[in-house]
């Protein structure tokens, strides 16, 4: 039997062709076909041939005064369509499987509805001992949670003052951040650190690492996270589980079409 070859061999052309898209959809308005050219390093004859068969399937057009060339609506057309096919929950669960696999530990997924944490998806444990704490469709406070304040990330000090006005800041534990000044103080160290950590904040005796997952619009859509006894989940295990699950959010967020 012949050897499969080791590698599948990129269609080149492909490539150009989505090299001028995304240059000419990172430009602040039409582009000269020199400019183009330029940007995408490239002979503008050979840009020229890539625009032609984008305008006969109308993914640009031209400017008949200025010559210069522009992307259509029709990307966002497609991109709608790409949307409604994408479902966060199933892009995320094979990590949340992996992850809860190697770790040994439970797993989860969890989004913000009217400022609070709802858990939209769970893998457990090994020993199912934390099936109380996570369950689909358990709602919590933004600011008892690992995912709450991987969630909150980006928030602007307005959207803070909108929490604290509209849900407050529940205490459940002694742990639990409870005052603006340091729930921001703690948003900024996760920005630091790139994880977010429950350190006995929503439940005694458990500790949690979570990170923010980012869509195509750069926005924080989501949160994974993993839970354990403090037993297991102790600083020095904290700070290398951080580092996995910045790797896999980095990851799913590229699958759901983040760029840095």
């Amino acid at each position: 039997m012949a050897k499969a070859p080791a590698t599948t061999k990129r269609n080149q052309s492909i490539a150009k062709a989505l090299h001028i898209i995304e240059a000419m959809a990172a430009s602040e308005g039409p582009m000269r076909l020199q400019d183009i050219g330029k940007t995408v390093r490239l002979p503008a004859s050979t840009v020229l041939r890539f625009l032609k068969t984008l305008m006969d399937h109308d993914y640009v057009e031209q400017n008949p005064d200025t010559l210069q060339y522009f992307l259509t609506l029709k990307l966002c057309a497609v991109a709608d369509q790409v949307k409604r096919q994408v479902k966060i929950r199933d892009v995320v669960h094979p990590h949340l499987l992996s992850l809860s696999r190697k770790l040994g530990e439970a797993t989860s997924l969890a989004v913000e509805r009217d400022m609070l944490v709802v858990y939209i998806d769970v893998v457990e444990g090994p020993d199912h001992m934390l099936q109380t704490l996570q369950r689909i469709g358990k709602i919590a406070p933004m600011n008892t949670t690992g995912v709450g304040k991987a969630l909150l990330l980006d928030a602007t000090a307005d959207e803070v003052d909108a929490l604290i006005k509209s849900r407050g800041l529940p205490k459940p534990t002694s742990r639990t951040i409870s005052t603006k000044k340091s729930l921001v103080a703690e948003l900024k160290a996760i920005r630091d650190r790139g994880y977010a950590i429950d350190d006995e904040e929503c439940e005694m005796g458990v500790r949690c690492v979570a990170v923010p997952l980012r869509d195509y619009s750069g926005k924080v859509v989501a949160a994974m996270s993993t839970s354990g006894p403090i037993a297991r989940m102790t600083p020095d295990r904290i700070e290398k589980i951080g580092k996995q699950f910045i790797a896999a959010a980095a990851t799913v967020s590229r699958q759901l079409g983040y760029t840095d």
